[in-house]
């Protein structure tokens, strides 16, 4: 069994709220390092089989069509989770 990942990102035009209220907490929560956040939505997507380039089109097909506002978001991302046994 595969996993395939799918970030979808704000496009950099679109304002981020939510986004700028995490860069605002961050340093009062000690972490001044970072000058700003944009937040995203990632997907996972779970395939019997290997993943293979066809799979990961089709993922990238899904992104683009369907997980994602095509108005306001990118897919900036498309790739096999090689971590999935991994415990997070």
């Amino acid at each position: 069994m595969g996993r395939v990942v799918v970030d979808v990102m704000p496009k950099p035009e679109i304002l981020d709220p939510q986004g700028k209220a995490v860069a605002g907490a961050l340093p009062r929560l000690g972490f001044g390092q970072f000058a700003s956040v944009r937040q995203g939505k990632r997907f996972e997507l779970e395939v019997d089989g290997p993943v293979t380039d066809e799979i990961l089109a089709a993922a990238r097909a899904a992104g683009e069509q369907v997980l994602s506002n095509p108005v306001i978001e990118d897919v900036v991302a498309v790739y096999e989770d090689v971590e999935q046994g991994a415990a997070l």
